[in-house]
């Protein structure tokens, strides 16, 4: 089968693992909350299926995003912790297109996914969200994802804002089944998090969005 045609597991960590914040990415448009709109891309179809994920490695939120006006979620697989996520199964455009719009590129080119498949890890470029990681299979699938090309230990900390926090709480939900305390206790915990958002005050968050 052409590569172009194959499917791949997009392992989700942040706010793509909302259903509804993904589909932003895959038909276009602004979501709720944020400051400017994405393309969209070539197939707007849903994902052909999802499912609740553990991973090692540590999920943390820095940088200062334009989109949210806070920091926001990266992946570390080699810090230690076990990180809850969601993998949706899309065909590797679709990956390629959802890569690109994080990468603040231009949507429409098949990404190659040959080194990272064969090493683990593909630094596309210095940016964000420009590492590619294959994190094994899931059911004979790549399992792949996109992160920052630095560990957390060097990251610069920032606490997300709290629509952003809202996002990943309802796809922990979605993908888990959690409880709100099981969702605040894990978001409340994480680096950039920890010490500005409480375990109270992000229950109190969830408390408001429903």
């Amino acid at each position: 089968m052409p590569i172009s045609t194959e499917l791949v597991w997009y392992a989700s960590y942040g706010s793509n693992m909302a259903a509804s914040r993904l589909r932003y990415y895959l038909t276009g448009g602004t979501p709720p909350g944020a400051r400017r709109p994405h393309p969209g891309a070539r197939d707007p179809r849903r994902p052909r299926a999802a499912h609740g994920i553990s991973i090692p490695g540590e999920v943390y939120f820095a940088r200062s995003s334009s989109l949210w006006g806070g920091g926001i979620a990266f992946f570390d697989p080699n810090a230690p912790g076990v990180t809850a996520a969601r993998a949706h199964l899309v065909s590797l455009g679709q990956f390629s297109d959802i890569a690109a719009q994080e990468m603040r590129r231009t949507p429409g080119r098949d990404l190659d996914l040959t080194r990272a498949l064969a090493t683990g890890r593909d630094q596309l470029g210095p940016g964000w969200y420009e590492t590619l990681l294959h994190l094994g299979d899931l059911d004979g699938i790549p399992l792949l994802t996109f992160t920052a090309p630095g560990p957390a230990d060097a990251a610069v900390l920032n606490a997300p804002a709290g629509p952003y926090l809202q996002l990943l709480a309802h796809g922990l939900q979605e993908a888990h089944d959690w409880e709100p305390a099981e969702v605040s206790s894990y978001l409340s915990q994480l680096r950039g998090a920890r010490g500005s958002w409480s375990h109270a005050a992000i229950s109190r968050l969830l408390a408001d969005a429903a």
